[in-house]
Parts: structure tokens; sequence; C-alpha cells
């Protein structure tokens, strides 16, 4: 593996849908939280960005959803487990965001369409991010392809990462991402310069 530097002054990390009602729903996930909150602690030491994604709706998202999206349904029949105010929507304990740190709260799969999070990016000078996320297939998935089409380098943190399809994880991480991203796990970013 070549050599990877990254400047913590223009790199953010990215802690997507960590989630207590998505966190709950995987195998292993406690060491999964684990781990993300490890990465978290590393990159607060180095003076990196943190930046929370979390999806929830309100009842107007809900309703401003059309019935032609194969997300409405889904939506609609669990809005109180997926409202904005709802306990499992919340963002997990052990990696809790801080003061200072940028949260959005999105409305569809990737985190960029129904937020302000690339201005909130670029406004903090970040070129560099970093992905840890739930789940693979998802979230992770569309934020590699968007934030690549913005132009960021895209770093994805395998084993920050889950998906309740490990094949599936492993597929992605192993020979789709490493199209439009590095791939690395939490050690190997440890030990970037």
């Amino acid at each position: 593996m070549t050599e990877t530097k990254i400047d913590p002054r223009t790199s953010a990390l990215l802690v997507m849908d960590y989630q207590h009602g998505i966190v709950a729903q995987l195998p292993d996930a406690e060491e999964l939280v684990e781990r993300a909150a490890s990465v978290i602690a590393f990159a607060r030491e180095r003076g990196m960005q943190i930046g929370y994604v979390r999806v929830a709706f309100t009842g107007a998202d809900a309703e401003a959803m059309p019935d032609t999206s194969p997300m409405a349904a889904m939506v609609k029949s669990r809005l109180d487990e997926l409202h904005a105010d709802a306990p499992t929507t919340a963002i997990h304990d052990a990696v809790a965001p801080r003061d200072g740190d940028i949260i959005v709260r999105k409305t569809r799969v990737g985190p960029f369409l129904t937020t302000d999070l690339d201005q909130q990016l670029r406004g903090n000078g970040i070129d560099t991010v970093i992905l840890a996320g739930i789940s693979t297939s998802g979230v992770v998935l569309s934020t590699v392809r968007d934030a690549a089409d913005r132009d960021y380098r895209v770093i994805v943190l395998a084993d920050g990462c889950a998906d309740p399809d490990a094949e599936v994880h492993t597929f992605l991480t192993e020979r789709i991402f490493p199209r439009q991203a590095q791939v690395m796990t939490i050690a190997e970013l440890a030990e970037a310069r």
C-alpha cells in the first residue's frame, strides 16, 4: 500500500446513520460502535472536523414524498419509528456529537441531496471525506458516488462500515468503492500522516 497523506485541517470524518434503531439491527453491533468511537477519538485528536448524518423524518417530510417513491411507503408505514424526534433516530450515545461538530438530518439515502452538508464542508475548507456508515449498500454507496462527483477525495473505512449483508459489504469495499475512493481500515488511517 502506498503511503497515505491526510491533512487533518482539510479532512472530515463523516459518521453516517449510526443511530440507535439502525445499529440495533446489526450483528456485532457493539464491536462496530466501539470501532467507530475509536476512529472518532483519533480524528478529534488530530483536529479533524467531525460530521454526523442521520436519517429521520417529520410528518411534513413523509407527506411531501410522492407515492411513486420506493421510500415513501416504507417511511409512511414506519413514521413513528423513523420520526425526527424518535429515540430510534437519535445518534448512538457511544459516538455522540460534540459542540462544533457538523450535524445534518437527511430524508433520502445519500447525505447531500436534502441537507446543507456540502456547503458546511466547503465552508470549513474540507476537500477530503472519510466515511464510516451503516449501511455499506445504502448511505456509504450513495455518499461515495455523490462525494466523488462533487470532487471530494473520498476514503472509506471498511471496518467503520457495516451492512446487513456481509457479502454485499465485502463486494462493495473490495470491488466497487476502489473505483472512486480509497478503502482502508481504521488502523491504516491511524498510521497515515
